[in-house]
């Protein structure tokens, strides 16, 4: 594999482990404000973004190249609200959106038709993300306080 797109996908395997971090801190969050619903949400984000950066480690490994884990920031700890949360979730996603579309751009220019497969799963698994987040924005912003406390409950079911 081209040594720039290898140290490319690093950068991505370990930004999956930093996004798996800032789902970590807002899990928390929402289980101080006791909205277990929400908490159970983000629980599954988090484990969620383990394994994409788990699917990097074990393609790069399959192609005979190295994996390197690096360190990150910390994550932002402290919200306003669920909207807030909600809307830097969804701010976070489209960033990891445009760096798979940057790695799907290298793929194609360099002719490495096995990662254009590989990173296929991870556009189509953006556009749910991204839809998800959308949706959840939507319907805060529409059900209020009371809607709120409904919405908890129904993520609690996921």
């Amino acid at each position: 594999m081209d040594k720039k797109f290898v140290e490319a996908i690093n950068v991505q395997l370990n930004f999956e482990i930093e996004s798996a971090h800032v789902y970590l801190a807002m899990q928390n969050y929402f289980a101080a404000h006791s909205l277990k619903g929400f908490e159970h949400w983000f629980q599954i984000q988090f484990r969620e973004e383990l394994e994409h950066a788990q699917k990097f480690m074990d393609y790069l490994n399959s192609r005979g190249e190295r994996v390197d884990i690096r360190g990150f920031a910390s994550p932002k700890n402290e919200f306003a609200s669920v909207l807030e949360i909600l809307e830097v979730s969804l701010n976070h996603e489209k960033e990891v959106t445009k760096r798979i579309n940057n790695l799907m751009a290298m793929a194609i220019e360099l002719k490495d038709y096995a990662s254009v497969s590989f990173l296929n799963w991870y556009l189509n698994e953006q556009v749910e993300e991204e839809a998800n987040f959308s949706e959840l924005i939507e319907k805060v912003k529409m059900g209020g306080p009371n809607g709120l406390l409904m919405m908890d409950h129904q993520l609690a079911k996921r």
